[in-house]
């Protein structure tokens, strides 16, 4: 009789799901955290908060592959088990952004400020959605939303240690590479989603063979069409050899054809910090800046780009279109 195969522990799944995700294979990550949950759930062991956690991570996945209203449900449930969690707020508001539901949206945003003020995301996403929400509703726009949540003090408080004890370590590794940044990395310090840049190490000749195999792998899924595909290549590459900028703009572009903007954007930021006069990065990103309603940065990108290309049909046409 065969050996019936023993179910891996939840830790051990999260992990894989975990890994899946930093290689931007988000259909895979979303099966792993299935498989935590579920592993978790049958446990005696069973904690809330690593539930809630693990429901929080498949959001995420179901985020990065556009699948928003998965999202929501998965962030509803992990807000139940671990009230207040700063990730699963950030990444429903981003959600119900993408399913034009502004004023859900802003009501995350803003609670997730009253948790950390510091959240650079958060405020832009306030910020989108004031505008938004002006456009849509008129001056008395804040009428019509529904209650703000108040974030009791002792959450606060309890919330505040455990992202302090959460960031210790990964403060540790990056500190050797701060006290010797390059010369461009000390001048885009402000970023759009909050996040703090380290040098990239130089690549072995190795990794740069395999990062352009992969590149290629990429290129080829993009004249198919299948542009989920080729993000998932263009990540590995990535990961072999972070300093190519053409890889991030490709990138940039499969993610604008699956609509995940704020991927799109992130990308071209990561370009421009290494080519700051970078044609497609600057149009790219002025095609997510439009698409994400804020069309005052979408101008500034295109304006930016005709500094350098002053004839630059595709930018002419955007800035004529986003003008009216």
């Amino acid at each position: 009789m065969p050996q019936k195969q023993r179910a891996k522990p939840w830790t051990e799944l999260k992990q894989a799901g975990n890994e899946r995700f930093k290689t931007g294979q988000y259909g895979e990550a979303t099966g792993f955290y299935s498989q935590a949950i579920k592993e978790l759930e049958k446990s005696s062991k069973k904690n809330p908060e690593d539930l809630g956690i693990l429901y929080s991570n498949r959001a995420a996945s179901y985020l990065k592959d556009g699948n928003c209203t998965e999202c929501v449900k998965d962030c509803d449930m992990s807000l139940e088990l671990f009230p207040f969690n700063v990730k699963s707020l950030l990444r429903r508001a981003a959600a119900f952004e993408a399913l034009e539901r502004y004023r859900q949206a802003y009501i995350d945003y803003k609670t997730a400020l009253q948790i950390d003020c510091n959240i650079a995301a958060a405020h832009d996403g306030t910020n989108r959605m004031t505008k938004a929400l002006t456009d849509a509703d008129g001056p008395s726009w804040r009428e019509k939303l529904p209650p703000i949540p108040s974030v009791p003090l002792s959450v606060r408080e309890k919330l505040a240690q455990n992202a302090a004890t959460n960031a210790a370590p990964q403060q540790q590794k990056p500190a050797p590479q701060q006290q010797k940044p390059a010369p461009q990395q000390q001048k885009p310090a402000p970023q759009q989603n909050g996040v703090k840049k380290t040098n990239k190490p130089a690549p072995s000749d190795k990794d740069i063979k395999k990062a352009q195999a992969l590149k290629e792998e990429g290129n080829a899924l993009v004249k198919k069409g299948e542009h989920k595909k080729a993000v998932e290549k263009y990540s590995q590459s990535l990961k072999h050899n972070p300093t190519e900028v053409t890889t991030y703009t490709n990138r940039a572009l499969c993610y604008l054809s699956v609509k995940q903007y704020r991927d799109a954007v992130r990308d071209c930021d990561e370009a421009l910090m290494m080519d700051g006069g970078n044609i497609k990065a600057l149009y790219r990103r002025a095609q997510a800046h439009k698409e994400l309603k804020d069309i005052k940065t979408c101008v500034d990108d295109l304006n930016r780009l005709l500094n350098v290309e002053p004839k630059n049909t595709a930018a002419l046409k955007l800035l004529e279109e986003v003008k009216k």
